[in-house]
C-alpha cells in the first residue's frame, strides 16, 4: 500500500512537471511567433541591414538620434493602445509600451528630446517610412511591401 502511495505521488509530480513543461514550450512558441510576425522597417536608402536589439531600444526610446552614417533617425510609431504597438514593444523591443511612453515623457519634459511621430495605421506607417529618409518603424511581416526595407535584429 505504501509503495502504491509513493508511486502515485511520483506519478503526480511527473504529470505536473510534464504539464508545466508543455505550457512553457507553448508560451515560448507563441512569443517566437509574435516576434516573427512584427518586423522593423526602414527607409529603403538606409544602409544598415541588421541592428542590435539594444540599439533598437535606444532608437525607439528616442535616445539614439542618428544612424551610424550620421543620417538623422525619424521614428514612427502607432498609438499606444494599438495592438501592433503592444506586440512590437513586448516581443521585439522586449519592453512594455508604458515603459516606452515613460521614456518619451522623460525626454520631452526634461527638454532633451521629442516624441516619435505617431501614425494612425499600418498603411500610413509604411507610406511615411518609405517617404522619409532615415525613417524607422514597424509593421506585421505580412503587411510589408516593397517600398520599405526590413531590418534584421541581432
Amino acid at each position: 500500500m505504501l509503495l502504491a502511495i509513493k508511486f502515485g505521488a511520483s506519478l503526480g509530480r511527473a504529470l505536473a512537471l510534464g504539464l508545466l513543461t508543455a505550457a512553457l514550450l507553448m508560451a515560448n512558441a507563441h512569443a517566437q511567433t509574435a516576434e516573427s510576425s512584427m518586423v522593423v522597417i526602414t527607409h529603403p536608402a538606409t544602409r544598415e541591414e541588421a541592428i542590435p536589439r539594444a540599439s533598437l531600444r535606444a532608437i525607439f526610446g528616442m535616445l539614439l538620434q542618428k544612424w551610424p552614417a550620421a543620417t538623422p533617425v525619424k521614428v514612427f510609431v502607432l498609438r499606444d493602445d494599438a495592438p501592433e504597438h503592444a506586440t512590437f514593444s513586448k516581443s521585439v523591443l522586449q519592453v512594455f509600451p508604458h515603459q516606452l511612453r515613460m521614456a518619451w515623457d522623460r525626454q520631452v519634459f526634461s527638454g532633451q528630446g521629442q516624441y516619435p511621430e505617431q501614425v494612425a495605421s499600418t498603411q500610413e506607417m509604411l507610406a511615411r517610412v518609405a517617404a522619409t529618409p532615415g525613417a524607422i518603424g514597424y509593421a506585421k511581416a505580412s503587411e510589408v511591401n516593397e517600398n520599405v526595407r526590413v531590418l534584421k535584429i541581432r
